[in-house]
């Protein structure tokens, strides 16, 4: 892996986790949807006016063009832009895997509304900046707040979009100046889809710049790498070549890291691996017991309680739905090791959902379970199994825990990494038997298959049992303890 992408993964994560992480987004992150970037949408308008909207550069001066020669009428831009912003448009993948991020601030000079939808697909409530009104309320409870900087098609004579616009911005809008500056110096900004050419974010970096001159934070943006194939002569390809590099070191002086891709799918790929090295933070804990069979109770309950203090001693969160018979273990031994640290808040790092037992609503039992697993392991990077049985209520028998299959199909439908702890026997020992059978299918990391035999080894001590888990996980993480 490149060691930019390396170092950005790693410093982005930790922007997340410690909520200081946003994200500004261009043209070129709602293109891929059906959107048109700023050229074609002032195609038809540059003809009416007689110029070629290829040969032109400088797109503000376009728009402004066609106002002067309309009387400052600037009717048929606005209808250009609802127009082109209605129009039907599916969300990206690249929407989706941001919007699934915990990431609560974002920053767009589009006017289209694909960032909103994404969200609330999600189920996150949206506080929409799209005046300077509206900076002056909050709504309350809200997850994520998107920052409209040039304006909404709900809006569009009011769209930042010619040199007058422009050049009444600090008038008119002067609060989004103020309010990305704040962000851009204390926030970590992933710049996608956008090119750098917007004079009001040039001079927005410029004054930060100048105030915090080398102490300014370090921010990201992805940039396709020119490639010969985009090019017909070999002389606009250096050339093309040459400017890009120069515009790289140039956002140096911003503290703007430039990740250089070979093609658009690779972002997609990074912002993936962003949301898989985040989740790993998380670890879903799948157990129960109704018969503690060759263990007993009392050694069941202790290693279901040590497992979970070793997770939360280790740096990860615990994700867990109170199963059946240790379930109360796993959430005492997490809340004694958070309560050792005060500056721990318990929200943050135990997230308990009990399983419903009944219900009189429309959906039925079973499927409000499935429902519930779901939303449970997307937020998880690793599932961890252990025991996993119950009563059949008609026998009386010991069965296995046809909930825990479900919960280890459902992880790695959502790229969950399962980690089942063979040795205690049960569903558990099941899933055990099915990872090690197909393992390059389920863990990604071939040299971690002795570490997974070890957890189906009913030799090992319970200590044993539990320091490979962890060791599993960090390996996993890729991170070194110290």
């Amino acid at each position: 892996m490149d060691k930019d992408i390396a170092e950005f993964l790693k410093t982005y994560k930790t922007a997340i986790e410690e909520s200081n992480a946003a994200v500004f987004a261009g043209a070129g992150l709602s293109k891929p949807a059906g959107f048109v970037n700023w050229k074609e949408l002032l195609r038809d308008i540059a003809e009416e006016i007689n110029l070629n909207i290829d040969k032109e550069s400088d797109l503000i001066a376009v728009a402004q063009y066609h106002v002067n020669e309309n009387g400052g009428n600037r009717g048929k831009i606005n209808q250009a832009l609802i127009d082109e912003f209605t129009k039907d448009a599916e969300i990206t993948e690249n929407h989706k895997i941001l919007a699934r991020l915990p990431i609560d601030t974002y920053w767009t000079t589009n006017y289209d509304d694909l960032i909103e939808e994404a969200l609330k697909i999600e189920g996150k409530r949206i506080d929409s900046k799209i005046t300077t009104e509206n900076l002056a309320v909050t709504k309350p409870n809200s997850d994520a707040k998107i920052y409209k900087m040039h304006g909404d098609i709900s809006l569009p004579h009011e769209a930042v979009l010619t040199k007058d616009d422009y050049e009444n911005y600090n008038n008119k809008r002067q609060l989004f100046t103020t309010a990305l500056q704040g962000d851009l110096v204390s926030k970590t900004m992933l710049f996608i889809g956008f090119s750098f050419d917007d004079p009001n974010l040039e001079y927005i970096l410029s004054r930060i710049r100048i105030l915090l001159g080398q102490n300014q934070r370090t921010h990201y943006c992805f940039m396709k790498q020119v490639q010969r194939d985009d090019f017909k002569e070999e002389s606009d390809f250096l050339y093309a070549e040459i400017k890009q590099k120069l515009k790289v070191n140039d956002l140096k002086r911003y503290s703007i890291k430039v990740l250089l891709v070979n093609q658009y799918e690779d972002i997609t790929a990074i912002l993936k691996e962003v949301e898989q090295q985040y989740k790993r933070r998380n670890l879903f804990v799948s157990g129960s017991a109704s018969d503690y069979g060759n263990w007993g109770e009392q050694r069941c309950l202790e290693f279901a309680s040590n497992l979970s203090k070793a997770i939360i001693k280790n740096g990860n969160n615990i994700v867990t739905g109170f199963g059946l018979g240790v379930g109360s273990c796993v959430i005492s031994g997490a809340l004694e090791e958070i309560y050792k640290t005060r500056s721990q808040r318990v929200e943050e790092r135990l997230i308990s959902r009990p399983f419903p037992q009944n219900t009189t609503g429309q959906i039925p039992i079973k499927e409000l379970w499935t429902k519930h697993r779901n939303n449970m392991i997307q937020t998880v990077g690793f599932s961890v199994f252990m025991f996993g049985n119950k009563i059949d209520a008609s026998t009386g028998a010991v069965i296995e825990a046809n909930g825990m299959i479900e919960e280890f199909e459902i992880s790695v439908n959502h790229g969950a990494i399962p980690i089942p702890i063979g040795a205690t026997d049960f569903t558990a020992k099941k899933i055990w038997e099915t990872v090690i059978s197909d393992f390059d299918r389920y863990v990604p990391e071939a040299g971690l298959k002795d570490k997974y035999q070890l957890l189906g080894d009913v030799n090992q001590t319970d200590e044993a049992l539990i320091n490979t888990v962890i060791e599993i996980v960090n390996m996993l993480e890729k991170r070194k303890r110290q």
